[in-house]
């Protein structure tokens, strides 16, 4: 039964999908600049005419109806199109640069749970003590500092003045690792080499601790505000007169009713890190699909924006739909 609402629910996304592929289809054609008059002007002079066929073979110079009728037929049959600056498929250039992405974003998030499940729960068990005071505070100082300013002081601390990590890319060149996933944290264990996985790791530390911290720090507030309320209900004040420790009260009475509000918050966040990294991947030149959009969206290269955004709504529905069904497992009484 619940594989069947499983299956449900994901078969409502696809007209959701559909909705956005139009949405963002029209929108891009409604900004401001050709890119023809782009790509022709970043390559010299050029003729009329060349500038006419071109429009032609991208379809630019027919209705913006037709123009919509070319990119749902490619839609149905899985095709996102054909970049117009690299003259490659879409699907190719945004599998190429997603691992990198996937990676990044994974990298922040288990940073972010690190340091956030124990604040939140230290926080919430000490209420109104020194320690729950210094780390709201720390929270509130790691979502107000923008990122690309956290990227830069981190990058002149651990990186210019004391030289214990990278400053840029994804692994050393001289490592040797054979590519076979595409995650290089990943590819280095299954190929058992030990240089690439630490330099691999020491290039992923700091974009993760800059992306991850903002997370980290709603969701150690999250999830204390949480902890507070739930330690406050009559089951946990019954599991403590029938003698059982602290330790378990909390960690297996309070956290598991706790974490449900919390895991809504992972869950949104977990888009935010997908489609919210390309200032990140720009100050740490990570190689990710946040960077490739930034430079198509410069040069309106509208195929290759409008797979990229669909891949980003994919991914918040994919992540909502995850939240969903681990609410059926930590409260049985919530259905799909």
């Amino acid at each position: 039964m619940r594989f069947t609402k499983i299956i449900e629910r994901i078969l409502v996304t696809l007209p959701i999908m559909l909705g956005v592929g139009i949405i963002v289809f029209l929108f891009m054609r409604l900004t401001p600049g050709d890119p023809v008059d782009i790509m022709m002007g970043q390559g010299g002079a050029v003729s009329q005419g060349e500038m006419a066929q071109l429009r032609h073979e991208f379809h630019l110079d027919e209705p913006i109806w037709s123009q919509l009728g070319y990119f749902l037929a490619d839609l149905a049959h899985g095709d996102l199109g054909f970049s117009y600056v690299q003259k490659r498929p879409v699907t190719e250039l945004i599998a190429e640069r997603l691992p990198a992405t996937v990676e990044l974003a994974a990298g922040a998030l288990l940073f972010a749970l690190i340091v956030a499940v124990p604040i939140g729960i230290i926080s919430a068990v000490r209420q109104n003590t020194a320690v729950d005071r210094a780390s709201m505070a720390g929270a509130f100082v790691g979502i107000s500092m923008p990122v690309f300013w956290l990227g830069i002081v981190l990058i002149l601390l651990f990186s210019v003045r004391l030289h214990w990590l990278p400053v840029s890319g994804r692994v050393d060149y001289d490592v040797g690792l054979a590519e076979r996933t595409g995650f290089y944290v990943l590819d280095s264990l299954l190929a058992g080499n030990m240089p690439a996985l630490i330099s691999s790791l020491k290039h992923l530390a700091l974009p993760s601790i800059t992306l991850g911290l903002g997370v980290a720090a709603i969701v150690a507030r999250v999830l204390r505000s949480s902890m507070i309320e739930v330690l406050r209900a009559d089951y946990v004040t019954l599991a403590r007169a029938k003698g059982a420790s602290e330790p378990l009260v909390i960690l297996k009475h309070a956290l598991r009713n706790a974490l449900i509000p919390t895991i809504t918050v992972v869950g949104l966040q977990v888009g935010v890190l997908l489609g919210g990294n390309m200032i990140v991947e720009a100050v740490f030149s990570w190689p990710g699909l946040g960077r490739l959009v930034v430079n198509a969206i410069f040069a309106r290269d509208f195929p290759l924006i409008q797979g990229a955004v669909m891949v980003y709504a994919l991914t918040f529905v994919m992540a909502n739909l995850l939240v969903d069904i681990l609410y059926t497992y930590l409260n049985p009484k919530i259905t799909l």
